[in-house]
């Protein structure tokens, strides 16, 4: 049984005990969160039922694991011919989440 969420203006296939990293999110580690966005959800017979957008009744339960960054991303702007160079690092902020429970 899977479920496809929306969370951070990402979709994400899940199922119970995945792993994954979401866009970070404010809330503290070890916590139980609840994803009301659910688009999708497939059924214990093998049916996949679809929401309009969104299913109703439908929840995706999820424990925090941790926050961390990504790895570093440079961006390096340069105009040729003109002395202008601009050197920038980013690191994205993210969310370590368990997924526990699909609850229907």
């Amino acid at each position: 049984m899977y479920a496809i969420i929306e969370t951070g203006g990402k979709q994400y296939m899940v199922r119970e005990g995945d792993v994954l990293a979401v866009e970070k999110l404010n809330y503290p580690e070890g916590e139980v969160i609840s994803f009301d966005k659910v688009l999708a959800v497939s059924k214990e017979d093998g049916n996949v039922e679809f929401g309009k957008p969104y299913l109703e009744n439908v929840k995706v339960n999820a424990k925090v694991l941790e926050h961390g960054k990504g790895p570093k991303i440079r961006v390096f702007k340069y105009k040729p011919k003109k002395n202008y160079r601009k050197r920038q690092g980013h690191r994205q902020p993210y969310t370590k989440v368990q997924i526990e429970k699909i609850i229907q």
